[in-house]
This record gives structure tokens, C-alpha cells and sequence, in this order.
């Protein structure tokens, strides 16, 4: 779930706007930063792990000059996280590519052993990305042997188009290429958002960016023209003139998830508001609260993002909304934590209980979703330290069953909380008088109506339906012990039910 973006001006340099893009996508990714700008002559770089703040600088600002550039805040579903697996990454042939990548390949394995058998490429990290950029600059360089050198546009579009038939999974792409320009596609499913944005300059012409989230472009004065189609890539040549090629048939199949918990609610994503899917999702499991009859003194939400999901089921049950939860703006999501021992501590760092909210009183816990498990307990227990006589919990999302291998940092299914257990089990493990969740119908329901001409979501997590199709059971557990697994979940790696499994989200 890394945020990608990508700028191409026409007279200023990028640097500042990529900052502050970067900025308003650091909820995708907190573990890492990248830029990379072009001068149309040489390429300036600087990455390392931390936040968008922490990595760059005035200096920075004065040494990666240019008017084109991308970024990328890491958020590490494979590998380690040495800052050497930062992105973007480079390869210095053919004509020098720079890329960011948001999304998990699933066949790593057969294409890495292509990379470095077939084509004799060195691999210096286990990303899946690098190996994505290694099969693209292959692509492309079969592309120049048969078309020439004189059409690189053409070049690159033919190797996006090749390298579509070799990777499977997830993939939104942004590179950055010497002497073509800015370039970016989305696998032919459009698992992981991607749009495109256009700006006017007077008398100039137009500058392009892309981005995960539309959120990236107001900041900076760019007006979104419309998402990038599933198997599509554009280009932004050096001249600034867009080009469009379809370089796979697409079905577009976004990650249900993505509205859940992972976006902004200010974002639109495929044309749905992530706002307005989360109020959706609050009218669906209003009903099913209302049909239990229980006595509710007051809805709490578990800031922030499971705000406007309880702002709606308080609107619709007539139940008193209040804010009894205290969230330490200055901590980073749980979800997205380096490691079990810091995501343990950060529960307590980041949430405090309200007493006078709880005392004495019957309150409804509603968070957006429950992974793991292990920080929806602990809220449950702080607030019966608070003086809640009962605490019932609502998830805005169904039971998470299955491992997600398309961007999230969920893959091994020993750490899901609803793993083999019932509702009741999972209601006694987390200590809550109840437990609601979402239907995953519902939950369909409340995106879809946001853009009908979707047919289908990847609701893998849920369902176990892998819409890529590559995803096998062999492959599900060979990739619990692989090296490919991040080290968020390797340093905990025997997790068992009911023994304190990884923090997650919920």
C-alpha cells in the first residue's frame, strides 16, 4: 500500500511540489522516502527510511533540481527494511529508468530467476519491485531491437505491453525515463489506484502528474482528469505532450479494501468517494445493531478513519455519538509500524480513554476493521479501566479470513484473528460483550453504488478469491517462508491463536 506520484513541469522545478504530494500521501507509507528529479540531462536522488519531512531538507530542496521527478513513501509488504530497499530504484539500460511502485507481484520467483539466468541482471535487494523495473527495461530493450532506436515512445510502449504478459499480481507504476519522459500503467485488473492529473500554465501548455490518491493534486494546483484504465499507460513526453497506449485488456476490479481503511476519505478512487462508501458502510451496519436490541448508551469511534462509518450508524440508530477515544496525533498508524514490539507500545502512546465517556456506561466501540486483533483488545480493555460496564465492538468490514498478496502487509494466516474461529471465538479473544460485522454484501453494496460499472472488487481478504488467478495454496504457503515476507511479520513469526497475535489496524 506505498503511495507513488509523479510530476512533469514545464518551467519550475518539481522538488517542492513533490514534497508536499508526498505529504498528503504519508498515510500509504510511513517506513520510507524517495524522490528522484530530472534536469533532462542527469538525474538527482535521495532516499532513506523515515518520513516525508524527516528525509529531506533546504538541502534537498537546493540539490534535487529539475522539472520533472517522482516519489514514493514506503510501506514494505516483502523484503527487508534496510533503506537500500527504498524507492525508487534504477537501472541504467536501456536509456536510464527510474521507477515507484505500489502493489505485490505475485510470480516473483519464476521472474527473478529469469532476470538473473536469461537476461545475466544482477539483483541487489529481494524487492518485487526491482524485479518488476528489471523486466520492464528487458521488455523495452527486446522493443529497441526490433523497432530501432529513432521511436522510443513506441520502444516503451512495447515493453510495457510485454512485460504485462510476464508479471502477475498488483502493479501501479510510475517511471521516469532519460530522454522519453514520465510514464505510468496499472495492471490489467486495476487492483491499486492510480489517476492522472493536468494542470494549465498560461500561455505554456499543460503539466501532467499521476498519483495513488487524487488528494496529491489540489495541493499543488493540478485538477484530476480521470483514473488510469487497468492495462493502460500514459506517457508525458519531454515536450509535455500526452500519450495514451492500452497495453492489455482491463477489468476493472479495485481492492474493496482501499475504502475500508487504506485511502483517504477525502480521495476518489475509480470514480467512488471513499467518504461516501464509509457512510454507506455506517447505514448497513446500523441495521444489524438495530436488530439486536441491545442497550447502547453511546457510539465511540476508534480514531480516525472509522469516524465517518460511526458518525452514520449514530445517525441512523438515533444513539448518542461521542468521542471517548483521545488519538495522540504525533504516533503513526499501528498498522504500519516496523515491528510487533513498537506496534505493542504505540497502542498505548497513541489512544487514551475519556473516563467520563465510559463510566459506568454501555458504549459501542466501531472500528474499520480487525486483522490482527491484538489493538481492539487492548482498547476494549482500557475501556473497562475507564468504568464501561459493557463494550461492544462493530468492524465496518466483514471478518478478515484470508491472506492479501496484493499490497497489504497481511500475508501469513496464523496472525488473523478470525482465522478458524467463529464470531463468538473471536468476540471471547478480543473480550467484548459483542461483536458485530460487516456483511461482505454489504460492504459491496457500499462501494459499488459509488460507481455501478464496476462489476466486480478484489475482496480477497474476505473471500479468499484471488482475481489474478496465480495465487495457488502452495503459494500462499511457501510465501509465509519465504525471504519475501517483511520483517514486520518475520520478527513474530510464531504467532498462534489466542497468544497475542500482531497489532494490526484494529
Amino acid at each position: 500500500m506505498c503511495g507513488i506520484l509523479g510530476i512533469s513541469n514545464r518551467n519550475i522545478d518539481v522538488f517542492g511540489e513533490l514534497y508536499d504530494g508526498l505529504l498528503m500521501l504519508q498515510h500509504r507509507g510511513q517506513d520510507a522516502s524517495g524522490i528522484v528529479t530530472y534536469t533532462g540531462e542527469f538525474f538527482r536522488e535521495r532516499k532513506a527510511n523515515g518520513l516525508v519531512k524527516d528525509v529531506f531538507g533546504s538541502q534537498e530542496a537546493d540539490e534535487l533540481r529539475g522539472k520533472m521527478g517522482i516519489g514514493h513513501v514506503r510501506y514494505p509488504t516483502a523484503g527487508s527494511l534496510s533503506a537500500a530497499e527504498a524507492q525508487p530504484f534504477f537501472v541504467n539500460a536501456p536509456y536510464g529508468i527510474y521507477l515507484v511502485h505500489n502493489g505485490n507481484i505475485t510470480n516473483t520467483a519464476e521472474q527473478a530467476q529469469k532476470v538473473t539466468a536469461k537476461y545475466s541482471r544482477h539483483l541487489r535487494t529481494t524487492s518485487d519491485s526491482e524485479i518488476l523495473l528489471n523486466v520492464l527495461a528487458d521488455k523495452i530493450s527486446d522493443a529497441i531491437k526490433v523497432n530501432g532506436t529513432s521511436e522510443p515512445i513506441r520502444n516503451v510502449f512495447s515493453g510495457v505491453k510485454m512485460t504485462m504478459e510476464r508479471i502477475q499480481g498488483a502493479y501501479s507504476v510510475i517511471t521516469m525515463i532519460a530522454g522519453v519522459g514520465l510514464m505510468a500503467f496499472r495492471d490489467p485488473n486495476g487492483i491499486r489506484p492510480l489517476s492522472v492529473a493536468k494542470r494549465e500554465v498560461e500561455g505554456e501548455g499543460d503539466e501532467y502528474a499521476f498519483a495513488s490518491e487524487d488528494v496529491a493534486f489540489g495541493i499543488n494546483g493540478f485538477e484530476k482528469l480521470r483514473d488510469v484504465k487497468p492495462g493502460e499507460a500514459i506517457l508525458i513526453d519531454l515536450d509535455g505532450k500526452m500519450h495514451t497506449f492500452q497495453a492489455a485488456e482491463g477489468k476493472l476490479t479495485p481492492c474493496i479494501f482501499e475504502y475500508v481503511y487504506l485511502a483517504r476519505p477525502d480521495s476518489m478512487l475509480d470514480e467512488i468517494s471513499v467518504y461516501k462508501s464509509q457512510i454507506r458502510m455506517g447505514q448497513t451496519l446500523a441495521k444489524q445493531i438495530q436488530d439486536a436490541g441491545l442497550e447502547i448508551d453511546s457510539i465511540i469511534p476508534v480514531p480516525d478513519s472509522a469516524r465517518p462509518v460511526a458518525l452514520e450508524v449514530a445517525n441512523v440508530t438515533g444513539i448518542k455519538y461521542r468521542e471517548g477515544l483521545v488519538k495522540n496525533r504525533y504516533v503513526g498508524r499501528t498498522f504500519i509500524m516496523p515491528g510487533q514490539e513498537e506496534r505493542q507500545k504505540s497502542v498505548r502512546r497513541k489512544l487514551n480513554a475519556v473516563p467520563l465517556e465510559f463510566d459506568g456506561r454501555n458504549v459501542l466501540l466501531i472500528d474499520d476493521s480487525i486483522v490482527r486483533g491484538n489493538t481492539i483488545k487492548k482498547i476494549v480493555q482500557m475501556c473497562r479501566e475507564a468504568g464501561a460496564k459493557k463494550v461492544y465492538i462493530a468492524s465496518a468490514s466483514p471478518p478478515v479470513k484470508y491472506p492479501n498478496v496484493y499490497g497489504i502487509d497481511m500475508p501469513t494466516k496464523h496472525e488473523l484473528v478470525a482465522d478458524g474461529r467463529t464470531v463468538e471465538e473471536i468476540r471471547e479473544e478480543l473480550g467484548a460483550d459483542a461483536l458485530f460485522y460487516q456483511k461482505l454484501d454489504d460492504l459491496i453494496w457500499a462501494a459499488k453504488e459509488g460507481n455501478p460499472k464496476i462489476e466486480a472488487f478484489d475482496c480477497s481478504c474476505f473471500d479468499g478469491n484471488y482475481i489474478t488467478g496465480s495465487v495457488s495454496a502452495d503459494y500462499l504457503t511457501s510465501l509465509e517462508s519465504s525471504n519475501r515476507v517483511s520483517n514486520k511479520i518475520k520478527e513474530f513469526p510464531d504467532a498462534k491463536r489466542g497468544k497475542d497475535p500482531v497489532a494490526a489496524s484494529g
